[in-house]
């Protein structure tokens, strides 16, 4: 997933080169801008596969062909980076489900739209999602709340989307609510993912390619897309 970064810097020093032949005229070749994406496209891997704790600075400059001095030279800090990843991850998901929803000639069709913008982007970036819902999601305080800005983030997407006289407080908890049927997919899903990566592929059932398909992520989209409207077409003031 390609995510939003900071601009290259006016004056910017030179990136020092990478530890290999072949880093160091990787390293020329990028600008700040395009160095800066890649590691935070590296460490979304990493993050995702290993766990934030498990992952190091170090890790992610090996991953990445370059110096550690070098991924420090972009982010002060592993915190700082998982930061900025999550922060841009919410902006590009907040932007996928306002411009799928806008395109819905009525509230049924908001719903639906809003959920196939969410699931694709979860079918197309794996990591992405496995940080936000895995199990490894990391245990301080700060960083629990860049997760949690995300899923505000989707909440203050959905809310308008609920078309009923509801007062603002009743409508932003069934927000919530839709969120918490979205996460829950997402976890299952993210799950089952899992426990298929671990079965020998001879024995798994329907194959792991059909799960990466776009044709997954509408099925997925469609079933919780249906679940919500029934429940929301129900909604009346109390």
């Amino acid at each position: 997933m390609t995510q939003p970064t900071a601009a290259t810097r006016p004056g910017e020093p030179p990136e020092p080169e990478a530890a290999t032949p072949e880093g160091r005229a990787q390293a020329r070749r990028f600008t700040a801008e395009e160095r800066r994406r890649q590691l935070v496209d590296v460490a979304l891997a990493l993050f995702a596969e290993r766990g934030y704790a498990a992952t190091t600075m170090e890790h992610i400059a090996d991953a990445a062909g370059v110096t550690k001095p070098l991924v420090y030279q972009h982010f002060e800090s592993k915190r700082a980076l998982y930061l900025e990843l999550m922060d841009g991850f919410s902006r590009a998901l907040e932007r996928s489900i306002v411009e799928a929803t806008a395109r819905a000639g009525g509230p049924r069709q908001q719903v639906e739209l809003g959920m196939a913008a969410y699931f694709e982007m979860m079918v197309g970036n794996e990591h992405a999602f496995r940080l936000l819902y895995g199990r490894d999601a990391p245990d301080d305080p700060e960083l629990g709340a860049a997760l949690r800005r995300v899923e505000d983030t989707i909440a203050r997407a959905i809310d308008p989307l609920i078309d009923a006289d509801l007062d603002p407080e009743h409508r932003l908890l069934l927000a919530y609510s839709v969120v918490g049927m979205a996460e829950g997919a997402s976890r299952h899903w993210i799950d089952s993912r899992s426990r298929s990566a671990a079965v020998p592929t001879g024995d798994q059932a329907g194959g792991s390619a059909a799960d990466d398909s776009p044709e997954q992520s509408s099925l997925l989209a469609t079933r919780v897309a249906d679940l919500a409207w029934a429940g929301l077409r129900q909604v009346h003031p109390v």
